[in-house]
């Protein structure tokens, strides 16, 4: 037992040896290495934010103007990381083949991730939309926050953040309304009303509305021709962000300004007659 025990003893000597050799040898390149990643690290950011105000001031959308900025930022962390491991005397040769090696084996493993990257780098140069924009695709709508190598972020309305992987974008219908979206509002009133009055009050409602901004007009006519009711439809182009508060706010003009001047919105209705 006591020989088992002086064994150990001297196993943990020889690993703790190694430990303060190593430190004494190799503790100025550590500390040096570390300081030159940090100051890398911070020289990429800065570069990275330059270039990206760079690009906006030559009128570049943001979605390119990102793109370029982060690539220049992994360029100086790369190049970064290499000053690092020659600093401390590690070569990046065997490193290269190593990767060269298993890069086969590892492209059939992350085939799904590689085809995100590559569907991404298809949006930032064919741009079907860019940060700002409202669009639908997969079943889902909402405001381009990002786009990134990997993946697009959307935010809906209710500020949930829905992430897209760019492979599941390329090659789907998308419907890009940029920074507008149509609201369609549909009344029905009675067929005793006057027409042409009803489709003024409309209009007059909607232009009233503080989420109509003016830049484009209204369309309002009949839609169809309904059992108890002549159904008018509005369509109005309001902000994307503000969807639905849009709509529920145009529905409430619609109502007072149709009360206002006595229109008579009918509810369906059955005649039934007994027979003798």
């Amino acid at each position: 037992m006591e020989h088992e025990l002086k064994q150990e003893f001297a196993q943990l000597q020889v690993v703790y040896d190694t430990i303060i050799n190593f430190f004494v040898n190799y503790s100025f390149q550590l500390i040096g290495a570390l300081i030159i990643f940090l100051i890398g690290m911070l020289i990429a950011r800065k570069v990275s934010k330059l270039v990206n105000k760079f690009c906006k001031k030559k009128e570049l959308d943001v979605t390119l103007s990102r793109f370029i900025a982060n690539v220049v930022r992994m360029i100086i962390i790369v190049m970064v990381a290499v000053i690092c491991l020659n600093k401390l005397g590690i070569s990046i040769t065997p490193l290269i083949a190593a990767i060269g090696a298993i890069s086969l084996g590892a492209g059939l493993a992350v085939q799904g991730l590689l085809s995100n990257y590559g569907a991404g780098l298809n949006i930032v140069l064919t741009r079907p939309f860019i940060v700002g924009d409202t669009i639908s695709v997969q079943g889902v709508s909402g405001q381009v926050k990002d786009i990134l190598l990997a993946y697009t972020i959307i935010m809906t309305e209710d500020d949930v953040e829905i992430t897209i992987p760019n492979r599941h974008i390329i090659g789907e219908i998308i419907h890009n309304s940029q920074e507008k979206s149509l609201v369609e509002i549909e009344v029905g009133v009675s067929y005793a009303s006057d027409m042409d009055s009803v489709a003024a009050i409309l209009e007059t409602a909607i232009k009233g509305n503080p989420y109509f901004d003016g830049k484009k007009e209204p369309q309002v006519g009949i839609q169809s021709f309904g059992d108890s009711s002549v159904n008018f439809e509005a369509r109005v182009w309001v902000d994307s962000n503000k969807l639905n508060a849009a709509r529920f706010s145009l529905n409430k003009s619609v109502w007072d300004e149709l009360k206002s001047k006595e229109i008579d919105i009918p509810f369906p209705q059955r005649e039934v007659r007994m027979l003798s």
